[in-house]
Parts: structure tokens; C-alpha cells; sequence
């Protein structure tokens, strides 16, 4: 899929993979929808890629349902690529201090994370589904963000490594399921990037965190994701897969 022309939504576009794939996609020629709970923020992302903005609650059903419609409205067409990155990083021992339970904070982190992905999805496919097929023969292109949490997650992140897992499984049956309308489905499982959250860390945590990734040893650039959602975008014979983007690191057990 060329790029240049094409409209995609971002969701979680407001702030780190989300804000730095809006901007990469922005800059490769797309029309790009920003959606995002904090919608303040997307507005202002929105203005400085010259794209479109629309605050989005991706646990609402009816949200997701309203925020892609309206972004047919903005661009007059419906989005070929849709990209995922809406998602909370909340962490829980099942059994914490003085006994307490974390069931509230499982219960949150599936809503967001993996209702909320598939929320947009659906509604994004199924506006996709109406869409001429490309010379490729494709119709669209999902892209959704797993974590490498979901392979090797750390003590507390049950609950994470759970609802990045289960994107992780969806790849495969829904690019099955949607071979024959000519719509790919991928996953990205990023591992430890430069976003808000881990500047938030004191350096000590960060500097630890970095010697545990084998080459660059560094964490990822936000920008680099982007280039992967691209990429993946424009090669039509990526289909099904979970892609890991982690410099080879392996998360520890804490």
C-alpha cells in the first residue's frame, strides 16, 4: 500500500507510540485521525500534522463507533490503515500487601488494552470492507500493539501481559477472517521505549533497565515503531504476524 493519500487512525495518538506514529505517518503522506481520551492533546497533535483530532473513550463501544464515522465525514473516505496504540501500563500483584486483591485493576487493564482495541477495530473493518480494493487487492491494513510483556511479562503485569497476549492471538484467525475482503491484520509487540512513562523513572532505574537490552543499547525511539506501522502498511504480503521490536532484550522477571 502507497502511503501518500491514504487516511489512518491512530488511536492513543495524543502521547508516546501513538503520538510518534501519527506524526510518522503524517509525514509520509497520510491523512491522519487522532483519537485519544485526552482530547485537548490530540487536538494540538492533530493541529501540528495538519490532521484531524476527535477525543475517544475506546472502552465505549458507541465512542469508537462515532469517533470513525466522523473521521469519514472529516476526509470523505474511511480509513485503510487503522493502528492500536491506545493502552494503560497498570501493574498489580493478584495478591498484594495485607492480602488486598487486584481484580479492579485486571478488569481495567482488559477493558482498555483489549476491548478497547478491538472496539475501533471493528468499527474501522467494517467501514474498510466498503472500500475498493487497491491494485494489491487489498482493502485495508490493521495494525495493533501488543508488548513483549506478552511473551516474557515481569512480576505484577499479569493483567498487561494478559491483554497484550490476547492481541498477540488475534492476529492470525482475524487475518484469516479477513483474507477474502482483502484487510491485513498485524501486531506490533514493542519492548522498552523512550515515552513518558519510563522518563518519569529516576536514572538509576532507567540506566538498569537499558543495560538488560543487548544491541543499541538503548531504548527504542518512539519514531522507530512508527517506521515499523509503515512499513508494515506498505508491504502487502505482511499479514497475521506479531512483529517484536526490542533490541533483542528479554524482559527479566523484575
Amino acid at each position: 500500500m502507497q502511503l501518500e493519500g491514504q487516511v489512518a487512525i491512530v488511536t492513543g495518538g495524543a502521547s508516546g507510540l501513538g503520538e510518534a506514529t501519527a506524526r510518522y505517518l503524517a509525514e509520509r503522506g497520510c491523512d491522519v485521525a487522532v483519537l485519544d481520551f485526552n482530547g485537548d492533546r490530540a487536538r494540538e497533535v492533530a493541529a501540528e500534522i495538519g490532521g484531524y483530532s476527535q477525543q475517544c473513550d475506546v472502552t465505549d463501544a458507541e465512542h469508537a463507533a462515532t469517533a470513525v464515522t466522523s473521521v469519514m465525514a472529516r476526509f470523505g473516505q474511511a480509513a485503510r490503515i487503522c493502528v492500536n496504540c491506545a493502552g494503560v501500563g497498570l501493574a498489580a500483584r493478584i495478591v498484594g500487601r495485607e492480602g488486598k486483591t487486584s481484580l479492579d485493576t485486571f478488569r481495567k487493564v482488559i477493558e482498555v488494552n483489549l476491548f478497547g482495541t478491538y472496539n475501533v477495530m471493528t468499527y474501522a473493518v467494517q467501514a474498510m470492507m466498503d472500500l475498493p480494493p487497491l491494485d494489491t487487492g487489498e482493502r485495508g491494513v490493521v495494525v495493533n500493539t501488543a508488548s513483549a510483556a506478552y511473551q516474557d511479562g515481569q512480576v505484577g503485569q499479569s493483567a498487561y501481559a494478559a491483554s497484550k497476549g490476547a492481541i498477540a492471538s488475534m492476529c492470525l484467525p482475524l487475518a484469516r477472517e479477513l483474507a477474502r475482503p482483502g484487510i491485513r491484520v498485524n501486531a506490533i509487540a514493542p519492548g522498552l521505549f523512550n515515552t513518558p512513562m519510563m522518563e518519569s523513572l529516576p536514572d538509576e532505574t532507567t540506566a538498569a533497565i537499558v543495560a538488560n537490552v543487548p544491541f543499541p543499547a538503548r531504548l527504542g525511539h518512539p519514531a522507530e515503531f512508527g517506521q515499523l506501522v509503515a512499513s508494515i502498511a506498505e508491504n502487502p504480503y505482511l499479514n497475521g504476524e506479531v512483529i517484536r521490536l526490542d533490541g533483542a532484550t528479554r524482559l527479566p522477571p523484575k
